[in-house]
């Protein structure tokens, strides 16, 4: 990600907008780019509403707050400090979806740009309250949160905005690694239950209720129980799910999830549909009526109701009122019963991913007659589901195989695996 690039990004957002809002994230690179973005994108007559340092979430409703047409971010979200790029929002908080984002090459691909005369460019205006516009909505957004002691661990990071509004709602918050540092030199980017080793040690010696934590743009929430213990993604995604569904709902999940979260749903009177793994995917799925939530276990979380965006804070603020509505933490993840389901993951070569799939699919749609191919092949049984995909950035196959019951998980992984390994053979 260049100067360069940004300058035509900015450019290819700027010739249908009429005012674009800019952000970045802490990475070091972001000051340049954002700069380049705004070039581009006054160049060809649009005005820029500058953030400044704020998180994903916020770039993404400050589209809608300030009544612009489009927001660009600047941030490389989970990934190294090293990395940088550009998210492109919508007013509704959602990311460009597919036809969007091909306009967006094609104009970049052709250079297809319209600049604006030399007295016609647009003006860029700083608006420094954004964060604080956030942390407003969330505290108004939420009841008292008195009895609640959270350990935040910001991994140095933009989360701020979750971290004001807890102390606005009167939690008592202790964090880890606050200094914004687009280094991240306390941990890597990614919160996960191997990055986050300091935030599992401190909760249970504060003696505190919840840990939570944000990856670099605070647009993915992950958790830590009361003990220390780190909160698998599907079992936080089954929390949220249950928390917002009445009878009759829907819930938006990847075709990756564990069973647990559909078991979970249904028990509560609700449904869940699949989609593509990626957020975007999520998004475009619980945009359409009837439906109040959906998540990746990565750690996005979206409620349609609050903004099509991915919102780490709000993630943050919704758990945090869990744990106050209810039982420790620990206790009402047991109480999802995520004990009983096995999972079975493998990963196997192939000099030519694309053409093993091929036959994976053929093979599969032959011996199965439920078979869903929105991303990969994903097959549901009586006793559980598999899913086989292409890795999108290795020679790889990845396999999962997940059921109730841990010989009904093996029978299945190994069923699959034949069918996998029988490509590697005819290819």
């Amino acid at each position: 990600m260049t100067a360069e690039l940004a300058l035509r990004i900015g450019r290819a957002v700027g010739c249908d907008a009429c005012t674009v809002v800019v952000g970045q994230d802490a990475r070091l690179s972001g000051d340049v780019l954002a700069d380049a973005v705004s070039a581009g994108v006054r160049e060809c007559g649009a005005n820029v509403v500058r953030l400044g340092v704020a998180s994903t979430p916020t770039v993404a409703r400050a589209v809608g707050w300030t009544g612009a047409d489009a927001g660009i971010g600047i941030t490389a979200s989970h990934n190294p400090a090293s990395d940088n790029g550009l998210k492109l929002w919508t007013p509704s908080g959602r990311a460009f979806d597919k036809a969007q984002t091909r306009d967006i090459v094609h104009r970049l691909n052709r250079d297809e740009v319209s600049l604006a005369a030399w007295d016609e460019h647009g003006e860029e205006r700083e608006w420094p309250d954004a964060a604080a516009r956030h942390v407003s909505h969330l505290v108004s957004s939420f009841d008292d949160l008195d009895d609640v002691s959270v350990a935040f661990d910001l991994g140095n990071g933009t989360g701020r905005v979750s971290v004001d509004a807890l102390y606005e709602l009167g939690a008592t918050v202790n964090t880890i690694d606050g200094q914004q540092d687009g280094r991240f030199p306390a941990r890597k980017s990614e919160p996960n239950a191997e990055t986050l080793t300091a935030l599992r040690r401190t909760v249970p010696a504060l003696g505190a209720d919840v840990g939570l934590a944000h990856d670099g743009d605070a647009d993915r929430l992950v958790a830590v129980d009361e003990t220390g213990a780190y909160v698998p993604g599907d079992a936080l995604l089954a929390l949220f799910a249950r928390d917002a569904v009445s009878p009759g709902d829907a819930v938006a999940v990847p075709v990756d999830t564990s069973l647990l979260v559909q078991d979970v749903v249904e028990a509560a009177g609700g449904r869940v549909t699949y989609t593509p793994v990626g957020d975007v995917h999520v998004a475009e799925a619980v945009a359409e009526p009837g439906y109040v939530f959906g998540g990746e276990p990565s750690g996005a979380w979206i409620w349609p109701d609050e903004t099509l965006a991915p919102d780490g804070h709000y993630a943050a603020l919704t758990l945090a009122d869990l744990v106050a509505r209810g039982e420790p933490l620990s206790e009402q993840v047991a109480d999802l019963g995520g004990a009983g389901y096995a999972t079975r993951r493998a990963s196997l070569s192939f000099d030519d991913k694309h053409q093993a799939m091929d036959r994976i699919a053929r093979d599969i749609h032959a011996a199965y007659d439920d078979v869903d191919t929105i991303d990969g092949i994903r097959v549901d049984t009586d006793d559980g589901w598999f899913l086989v995909r292409a890795s999108g950035t290795e020679p790889l196959v990845r396999i999962t195989a997940e059921a109730r019951d841990e010989d009904d998980a093996d029978r299945l992984f190994e069923d699959v695996r034949s069918l996998v390994e029988g490509a590697r053979v005819v290819a």
